[in-house]
C-alpha cells in the first residue's frame, strides 16, 4: 500500500463492520476500495489467524499465512460470489487452503532435508581430497628433485624437520648467510615449478 493510500485510510472514517455486510465490503474490495479492505481485515483478521494457528501450530508461520490470505483477498475479491456462500466462509476457506498448503510445503521441505541429510557425513568429498593431496605431494616431490643438492637439503631441514637457519647451517657445516641464500633460491625455484604466484 502506498504512503498516500495509507494517509487516505488514516484520514477517512473506517467502514463499521457491524453495519456493513461483509459481502458488500468484499465487492468494494474487488473494486479496489482500501477502506473496505481495512474493514474486512478488522472483521476477519483474528478469525483467519486463529484458523491458521490451529492448522499450523507455529505462531510466526501462522502470521505469515494470515498475511498471505489477506493479500489473496485483496487480489481476488472480485471473484467472490455471494450466491455460493457467505463472505466469512469464503475468506476462511481461503485461509484453510493456504494453511494446509503451508503445512504440506513445510513437511515436504523437511522430508527433503531428512532424505538428503548430510549432517553425519563428511563436509567434503574424501576421495577428491585424497587424490588432490596425493597429486600435490607428487608435484612437490618432483619439484624438490629439480633443486640442487644443497638447496634440497636446506629446504628439507627447515620445512620438514623444523630447523632454524642456525640449526640448518650447523647441520650442513655452512655459515648462516649461505644457508639463507640457498633456501631463498630453493623456495623461488619450488614456487616457479609449482606455478605459485609470488
Amino acid at each position: 500500500m502506498s504512503p498516500s493510500a495509507q494517509l487516505r485510510l488514516a484520514d477517512a472514517p473506517a467502514y463499521a463492520s457491524d453495519t456493513a455486510d461483509l459481502g458488500d465490503l468484499l465487492t468494494l474490495v474487488g473494486r479496489g476500495d482500501e477502506r473496505a479492505f481495512a474493514a474486512v481485515y478488522d472483521a476477519l483478521g483474528s478469525s483467519v489467524y486463529g484458523l491458521a494457528r490451529r492448522v499450523i501450530r507455529d505462531p510466526s508461520r501462522a502470521e505469515e499465512v494470515a498475511q498471505e490470505v489477506f493479500i489473496q483477498v485483496w487480489q481476488s475479491a472480485a471473484r467472490f460470489d455471494a450466491s455460493r456462500g457467505s463472505a466469512k466462509s469464503w475468506v476462511l476457506t481461503l485461509a484453510h487452503r493456504r494453511a494446509v498448503d503451508a503445512v504440506r510445503h513445510d513437511q515436504a521441505a523437511t522430508n527433503r532435508e531428512n532424505k538428503y541429510d548430510w549432517s553425519n557425513g563428511p563436509d567434503f568429498d574424501e576421495v577428491e581430497e585424497t587424490v588432490t593431496i596425493s597429486l600435490e605431494h607428487e608435484q612437490v616431490k618432483r619439484c624438490l628433485e629439480g633443486l640442487t643438492e644443497l638447496q634440497r637439503e636446506a629446504v628439507n631441514l627447515a620445512y620438514y624437520k623444523g630447523y632454524t637457519y642456525a640449526e640448518v647451517a650447523t647441520a650442513l657445516g655452512a655459515n648462516t648467510a649461505t644457508v639463507k641464500t640457498r633456501m631463498r633460491d630453493g623456495i623461488v625455484r619450488l614456487r616457479d615449478c609449482m606455478g605459485v604466484e609470488a
